[in-house]
């Protein structure tokens, strides 16, 4: 049995709990993508490709519709569009990302696909529901942000996933990796909590 999405159903309510972790997540989002040194951060990863950098910041989004529902996951993934608006019109400078419809509104729909990816392949097996839902999630943010980027008149669609391609697929692979590690883990302790819940009664 797996305890995950809100067996309320409630999209507009989010409980104590709810409200907790989607504070922690963003948090964490934050974290990430502020610049430590310099203009280096944690949640950028150096990579052999054309774009030098793979990133992690999308990955509590992702968390967050999986472990919450999907209320959560758009919470969560606003804050990463905020604190990623913020950075680019202040301590880390772009052109492209100083443009909330870039950097604020595809990243509200990473948590909500990783919510339906989850509800509906958890039915046929939960790991894979979970490695689809990061994959798929990480997938929404570099699709979302190209298409944005494209609409804007900020840049060509095609020829900027051409160079961004590599950089998406190690991203993908990378929140599939944590999605299932941390899924996992949390899906055993709750259980576990259950089991004791029940032979405490």
């Amino acid at each position: 049995r797996h305890y995950y999405i809100n067996r309320k159903g409630d999209f507009l309510k989010l409980t104590v709990r709810q409200i907790v972790i989607s504070g922690i997540l963003g948090a964490i989002a934050i974290l990430l993508g502020w610049p430590i040194i310099g203009a280096s951060a944690i949640g950028y990863i150096p990579v052999p490709n054309v774009t030098g950098n793979a990133t992690i910041m999308h990955i509590p989004a992702i968390l967050g519709g999986v472990l919450e529902g999907s209320l959560v996951g758009i919470l969560v993934g606003g804050i990463f569009g905020f604190s990623s608006f913020y950075l680019a019109t202040t301590i880390r400078p772009s052109p492209i990302f100083s443009d909330p419809f870039v950097a604020i509104l595809p990243r509200l729909f990473i948590g909500l696909v990783a919510y339906l990816v989850y509800t509906i392949i958890k039915k046929i097996n939960n790991s894979l529901a979970l490695v689809l839902a990061g994959i798929l999630g990480s997938f929404t943010n570099t699709i979302f942000v190209l298409g944005m980027i494209h609409l804007r008149g900020l840049g060509n669609f095609w020829a900027i996933l051409i160079s961004v391609l590599p950089q998406a697929v190690i991203e993908a692979i990378i929140a599939a990796i944590v999605t299932l590690i941390i899924g996992n883990a949390i899906d055993v302790y709750r259980g576990a909590r259950g089991v004791r819940a029940k032979t405490s009664e």
